[in-house]
């Protein structure tokens, strides 16, 4: 009998495990990470019964959470994050200072345990997981948003110094000058890695995904978004000291400043829904339920330095930074958890010997039970948000809603496919000024249009993210000019989910495409270029044979609404 290699058992189980919890989890109405979780405690090392793997898998997630950190870099700009440094940096850093105390007071509680392990131990319940949190802004579609943008200046501060903790711990035994050389060190790391992205990076990293786009080959296309996305992440975790996460998503940031960004989103987010999933399969089995039981009341304190530390802190820092109560509360539910950089930390301060093994228990149930509570906290914090005064600046939202969104379409076309027929679609509209945008997943045809002046999208328009970004949501019109039958459904499909009152005209081939489409729509137009053709021919004919114009329109006006089939009937009959 043929057994599967014990790393391919473990991705499929994990896999089908996640998926049955998650389902569970959305049928009651909870976000499917919370399925996900228990799904890992089900299969953990630590609860009788099946187990998987737990080294593939934390491996795994990491590949997890460096895609989607990656795909979070892809929709931001660089000048949006500089938009919020002035909060993100004196908000960040005093949240991580006020949670690390608070965890610290509840550690030197505890016997045998000093002033530095106490400190430690109050750092892993101050960093938040990056994944989680814009998970939950995903989920909330607030992502793309003003809160979103706080939350990842936020997160990115945050990752910053646990860098520099994460370097300082082992350092520690080495003695003052020890800790000052590792903290110029990994600070002279960051610096470099910064700046190697700024300069090389910017300009590199595109160039060779234009190159690939230009093939025309879109499985090339994709393999090479991922091997930039974990190549960089992975040289900056082997060379510069920087975590894979924060690697990738500096990866996603540059890559976003080009018009590749969009693409290179899409064709990411199944890989990033997949390993997202399995990372939190990964947190849930790291839980042992014996050791939170050991340690019932230091545990429950530790969920509450994170609800109210990172989470309540951070509400009060931003309001009093004069961020709007609402966006301040949004930012605060979805940084109050701790994830993958607590993990790391708390294992290395263990291994060191500065921790002790049992305050791993209450750590991660600090993680499980905070991510568990979400929910809660979001409605919570919502619900205290509308009882604070707003003293935020007058100017502010719109401010910032500009800066990330310079040219808002409106009101416009929407042109799917630059074909024969999109050409002179798109030149007719032009021709009287009315706002267009034209999606092509030619890259070469994308870039003649560039250069003309056409508003274009380069990208796969059956792929949301593509028309999210054509701006869907504010369109008038959407004109489908693609070959493909299937292609066209689902862009209308796509379309009309986002924008129920969009109007839709498609290139049809079959009379079936014309039905599927008036079902769809009444109000559409579904045009087959062969009919259009016979009924030219047909118009011409009539009128050279003594049809009067009128009547002769009338005729082609009525086969128009017919069917071939019921065409061809109804000139036999006749």
């Amino acid at each position: 009998m043929h057994h599967a290699p014990p790393f391919l058992a473990s991705l499929v189980i994990g896999l089908a495990v996640a998926f049955l919890f998650g389902l569970a989890a959305r049928l009651l109405r909870m976000p499917p990470l919370v399925g996900y979780l228990v799904a890992g405690v089900v299969v953990g090392p630590n609860t009788p019964g099946v187990s998987i793997d737990g080294a593939f898998t934390s491996t795994m997630a990491e590949v997890g959470v460096g895609l989607l950190l990656f795909g979070v870099g892809l929709h931001f700009r660089s000048r949006d994050l500089l938009a919020v440094w002035r909060v993100a940096v004196p908000g960040a850093t005093a949240q991580v200072a006020i949670s690390t105390l608070l965890g610290a007071a509840l550690a030197m509680a505890l016997p045998g345990l000093g002033l530095g392990p106490a400190l430690v131990f109050g750092l892993t319940l101050a960093i938040a997981s990056t994944a989680v949190a814009t998970r939950a802004l995903e989920e909330r579609v607030r992502l793309s948003g003003e809160a979103g943008r706080i939350a990842l200046g936020w997160l990115v501060l945050q990752d910053l110094l646990v860098v520099l903790g994460l370097v300082l711990v082992p350092a520690a035994s080495g003695g003052h000058d020890g800790i000052a050389g590792a903290a110029l060190l990994a600070v002279a790391k960051l610096a470099s890695f910064a700046a190697l992205m700024l300069v090389v990076g910017r300009r590199t990293l595109p160039w060779g995904l234009e190159r690939v786009a230009r093939s025309g080959s879109r499985e090339l296309f994709t393999l090479a978004v991922v091997a930039v996305a974990l190549g960089v992440a992975f040289g900056a975790s082997t060379f510069f000291g920087v975590s894979f996460a924060l690697g990738a998503f500096f990866a996603g940031v540059v890559l976003g400043e080009s018009d590749l960004g969009h693409q290179a989103a899409a064709e990411t987010l199944p890989l990033q829904r997949i390993f997202a999933a399995i990372f939190f399969v990964s947190v849930g089995m790291l839980l042992d339920p014996r050791s939170v039981l050991d340690a019932p009341l230091v545990s429950l304190l530790a969920l509450a330095v994170v609800l109210l530390g990172t989470g309540g802190g951070t509400l009060l820092l931003l309001v009093a930074l004069r961020v709007p109560p609402a966006t301040a509360a949004t930012v605060a539910a979805a940084l109050a958890q701790i994830g993958e950089f607590s993990f790391v930390l708390m294992e290395l301060a263990i291994g060191q010997g500065i921790l002790p093994s049992a305050l791993r228990g209450p750590i991660l149930l600090g993680s499980f039970g905070a991510i568990l509570l979400m929910p809660l906290t979001f409605r919570a914090f919502a619900a205290l948000a509308a009882r604070m005064p707003d003293r935020s600046r007058p100017a502010h939202e719109s401010e910032e809603r500009l800066r990330a969104v310079p040219h808002r379409p409106e009101g416009h076309a929407i042109v799917v496919g630059y074909g024969r027929v999109g050409v002179l679609v798109t030149a007719a509209l032009r021709r009287h000024d009315l706002p267009v945008i034209v999606v092509e997943d030619d890259r070469q045809r994308a870039g003649m249009l560039r250069a003309q002046g056409v508003p274009v999208l380069w990208g796969n328009a059956t792929q949301p993210e593509m028309l999210e970004a054509a701006g869907v949501v504010r369109a008038r019109l959407l004109i489908v000019t693609l070959p493909l039958a299937w292609e066209a459904r689902r862009v209308v499909e796509l379309a009309q989910a986002a924008n129920p009152g969009l109007a839709v005209t498609v290139r049809a081939h079959q009379d079936a495409e014309v039905d599927w489409l008036r079902h769809q729509d009444s109000t559409g137009l579904a045009v087959m270029g062969e009919r259009e053709v016979a009924l030219g021919i047909a118009d011409f004919a009539l009128q050279r044979m003594g049809v009067a114009a009128g009547l002769a329109q009338s005729t082609v006006d009525a086969l128009r609404r017919r069917r071939v089939a019921d065409a061809a009937a109804a000139g036999l009959g006749a």
